[in-house]
C-alpha cells in the first residue's frame, strides 16, 4: 500500500465512472488492499466491498464511520467523501453536505484559467448563466423525449402545458438583465413542472416542503427530491474537483453562497431526472432504497456526469481557440496514456 501513487487507481475517467454510493450504519475501513464497509448483523458481521476505481462519490449518512486508511485509499482514487444527514439529504435543512476532496497538485489548470476569463465580467457571467440554463432545458426535451418509462408515466415533453412553460421560460431567459431575473423564471418554471408531475401521478394538493413532512405520498415526493437532489449535488461536485474549478464561482445561485456553484451545475439534470422520478416513486410507494436505484440508474442510462462534464469545459473554454482546444485536449489523451 505505501508503495502506491496518488494516480495508481485513477485508471477509469470519472465521468465514465459507475457508481455512486450512499451508506449507513455501517464501518468504512480498509482490509487486504480494498475499501470494504462493515455491517453488523445478527449472528454474524457482513463485509461488502466498494469498487473505488469505478466510484465518484460516496455519501455517508447516519450511523458511519470511517478509517484513516479507508481515507486514504479513497483520495488514492479520487473518490469524494460527503457527510450527510439520513437518506442522503441533510438532517437540519440549514446544513449542506460537507465535502472531503481529495489531494492533488495535478488536476487540470486550464478550465480554472477560461473560467476566470468571464467570471469577474458581470455580463459574460450572466451569458454563461443563460447557457446553462438552455442546456438545462435541452437535456430536459431529450430525456422525456427518449426515455419510455417516463413515456409511459406521461411525462411528455410536446404536451401543451409542458411546452408552454418552456417557451415562457426562453422568452424570460433571454431578457433576463440579471441573475435574479434567471432564479425567478427558474422558480416559476420548477413550479410549473411540478404541478405538471403532481397532476400526472395524482397527487393532488402537492406543495414543495424541504422538511419531512411525513410519510403519505406527498411526503414521500418531497422526501424523495430532497435525496434525488442531493444525489446530483455529489455528482455535481464531482465534476468540479474533477475540472479544477472552486465550488465559489458560481454563475448564478450569487457569490456569497457556499458551495453555489455545485447548484449550478446540478440543475443541468435535476428537472430532467430527480423531478418526475421523485413524484412517479412517490405514488407507487417505493422505499428510499428503490428510489435510489432508479434515479441513480436513470443517471447513467442518460449519461447525466458526462454530459456535467461536457457542459462545464464548453463554458470554461468558450473563449479559447480552436487550436488552444486542440492542444489541452491532446495533452490530456497523453497524460491519460
Amino acid at each position: 500500500m505505501d508503495d502506491l501513487s496518488p494516480t495508481d487507481l485513477k485508471t477509469i475517467l470519472h465521468s465514465k465512472r459507475a457508481n455512486l454510493f450512499y451508506l449507513e450504519y455501517c464501518r468504512v475501513m480498509q482490509k487486504d488492499g480494498r475499501v470494504l464497509y462493515l455491517t453488523e448483523a445478527k449472528n454474524e458481521n457482513q463485509y461488502f466491498n466498494v469498487p473505488i476505481a469505478n466510484t465518484t462519490v460516496l455519501l455517508l449518512g447516519n450511523g458511519t464511520s470511517i478509517t484513516q486508511a479507508a481515507m486514504r485509499m479513497l483520495a488514492q482514487a479520487g473518490v469524494l467523501v460527503g457527510f450527510c444527514g439520513g437518506g442522503a439529504t441533510p438532517l437540519y435543512m440549514g446544513c449542506e453536505i460537507e465535502w472531503f476532496t481529495p489531494q492533488s497538485e495535478y488536476r487540470p489548470t486550464e478550465y480554472l484559467q477560461g473560467w476566470m476569463t468571464f467570471w469577474f465580467d458581470d455580463n459574460k457571467r450572466l451569458a454563461a448563466a443563460k447557457q446553462f440554463q438552455q442546456a438545462r432545458i435541452d437535456y430536459l426535451q431529450r430525456v422525456w423525449q427518449k426515455d419510455r418509462d417516463l413515456k409511459q408515466e406521461g411525462f411528455n415533453v410536446t404536451d401543451s402545458d409542458i411546452a408552454n412553460a418552456l417557451k415562457v421560460f426562453d422568452e424570460r431567459t433571454s431578457s433576463a438583465n440579471k441573475p435574479s431575473d434567471l432564479l425567478l423564471t427558474e422558480a416559476q418554471l420548477t413550479k410549473a413542472l411540478y404541478k405538471y408531475a403532481a397532476k400526472n401521478t395524482q397527487l393532488d394538493n402537492f406543495t414543495r416542503q424541504h422538511q419531512s413532512t411525513g410519510s403519505n405520498n406527498i411526503g414521500k415526493a418531497n422526501d424523495f427530491l430532497n435525496h434525488g437532489n442531493y444525489l446530483a449535488y455529489g455528482l455535481a461536485a464531482c465534476t468540479l474537483w474533477v475540472l479544477g474549478i472552486p465550488h465559489g464561482f458560481a454563475v448564478m445561485h450569487g457569490k456569497t453562497r457556499r458551495g453555489a456553484l455545485v447548484f449550478d451545475i446540478a440543475d443541468l439534470i435535476k428537472d430532467a431526472l430527480v423531478l418526475p422520478w421523485s413524484f412517479i416513486c412517490a405514488k407507487e410507494n417505493a422505499t428510499e432504497q428503490e428510489f435510489r436505484q432508479q434515479v441513480l440508474q436513470a443517471f447513467t442510462d442518460h449519461k447525466s456526469l458526462d454530459f456535467m462534464f461536457e457542459q462545464v469545459k464548453r463554458i470554461a473554454l468558450q473563449d479559447l481557440t480552436i487550436d488552444q482546444i486542440a492542444l489541452i485536449e491532446n495533452g490530456q489523451a497523453s497524460n491519460a496514456k
